[in-house]
């Protein structure tokens, strides 16, 4: 097959890079993640023949994440965040035409697909995930992880051997040198050695098993069954905890190549009914605002002047959500209930609010919180929408304070935060720990 042409998207301050191929009745969005470039995967037999097998039944969308392969590299000390990637699939499937797919997310790209999943369920008709995980590190909920003496040594070890045979022996034992110095050149040309580690290093660390429960999409879970680097317990684990979800034991124990086998079980998949399933559930991040001595004010400003302030502080909040891609649910009389795909975003949204209303005389606070919201036609409810308002309500004047769960989503994205230490919300089960914005 001739290789399809290379083109670009822009996403933020990067071009990634993507392929369109084939024309069957349905998309295949193909997320391999570091080891990929869609250019050089058509050079060699065995990674061509996998791209020409996938599009024989689908439209198959190829690309890179931004830091891999024909995409813009990123600096090694600013790691896209797991909700910066998701972008990249958002990118790319508007660029490319698509509205609804099949997201096919192998190895460390996994997660990233799991999460767009999550967040975009009606853009995805179903999710195949190959030997990838939801957790690397053992915790004491997680027994079958790795613990973090030798997370950190497999960073060290990928940063010492990423493109030579050392490295692709260890994930693939049963495939020859021939056809491993194949892939070494493919390597190569995905990420340098210290890009590779330090996107490891970011990726071996972070946790998304609270996302599995708002899958709803039909999902293929395939596993090598002697997988020398995860055991095929993570594979089980996804099975388990993701709802309608099939598990298929792949045999071998090779797992950086996506085998004829794992291509057709795949391509079976994709030719299969899918369900009408209605879509109620979905992770959303939850920004609340509000302006803090409302009520004085506006016994002090009297009801027209005061009417008129709300309306400007109305329109500049609108406006930056514009800017920030946040969409307005209702105002709550002098704030703001917003949803967003990711929390990076509304923390920048936020902190933008807060700075822009303070030109016109106000003080507000901001509440972000990131879980399961109920779908109630354009509304939002659910137990994540009153944990953010109860966040909001403990912020200071002109403060931004956010759950721990958006902390750790954004990890690695330069954002700092103060620690506010752990508090009863009101109405919410457990104490919770909080963190108020500092910089980016």
């Amino acid at each position: 097959m001739e290789p399809p042409e290379t083109r670009y998207v822009k996403v933020g301050d990067a071009d990634v890079a993507y392929q369109v191929v084939g024309s069957g009745p349905s998309d295949l969005l193909f997320c391999y993640g570091l080891g990929s470039n869609v250019e050089r995967w058509w050079e060699f037999t065995e990674s061509a023949d996998i791209l020409t097998r996938l599009s024989s039944r689908s439209r198959l969308i190829f690309f890179d994440r931004r830091g891999t392969g024909a995409s813009d590299g990123v600096p090694n000390t600013a790691v896209p965040t797991w909700e910066e990637w998701a972008e990249d699939i958002d990118a790319v499937l508007q660029a490319a035409g698509s509205d609804r797919c099949t997201i096919m997310g192998a190895l460390d790209a996994g997660p990233i697909a799991m999460l767009f999943t999550a967040m975009h369920p009606e853009r995805v008709n179903s999710l195949v995930l190959l030997n990838t995980t939801a957790r690397y590190e053992i915790d004491d909920g997680y027994p079958i992880g790795a613990p973090p003496e030798a997370i950190d040594f497999f960073v060290q070890f990928v940063g010492a051997t990423w493109g030579t045979l050392d490295y692709a022996r260890m994930g693939n034992p049963g495939i020859s040198d021939e056809v491993l110095k194949r892939y070494c050149k493919i390597q190569r040309s995905s990420a340098t050695p210290r890009s590779a580690a330090a996107q490891y290093d970011y990726i071996l660390h972070r946790d998304i098993r609270h996302l599995l429960s708002l899958i709803q999409v039909p999902t293929l879970v395939l596993h090598v069954r002697d997988n020398p680097i995860l055991s095929i317990d993570h594979g089980r684990y996804l099975t388990e905890h993701i709802e309608n979800a099939t598990f298929i034991e792949l045999p071998g124990s090779d797992i950086s190549t996506v085998s004829p086998d794992s291509c057709d079980r795949v391509i079976e998949f994709l030719t299969g009914e899918r369900p009408n399933l209605e879509i109620d559930r979905v992770l959303t991040t939850v920004l609340f605002t509000d302006t803090v001595g409302s009520t004085q004010r506006a016994a002090a400003l009297g009801d027209n002047h005061w009417r008129s302030l709300l309306d400007s502080h109305d329109d500049v909040v609108r406006d930056l959500l514009q800017q920030y891609r946040g969409r307005e649910i209702k105002t709550t009389g002098d704030g703001f209930l917003v949803a967003f795909d990711g929390p990076a975003r509304a923390i920048r949204c936020a902190d933008a609010i807060v700075g822009v209303v303070r030109e016109i005389d106000l003080e507000v606070r901001a509440g972000i919180h990131t879980g399961e919201c109920e779908m109630r036609g354009d509304d939002l409810g659910g137990l994540a929408v009153h944990i953010a308002s109860r966040v909001g309500s403990l912020a200071g004047e002109g403060e931004v304070l956010v759950s721990g769960t958006v902390r750790d989503l954004v990890v690695g994205s330069g954002i700092e935060f103060d620690d506010r230490g752990e508090h009863e919300l009101k109405g919410v089960p457990g104490s919770w720990k909080l963190f108020a914005f500092s910089e980016v």
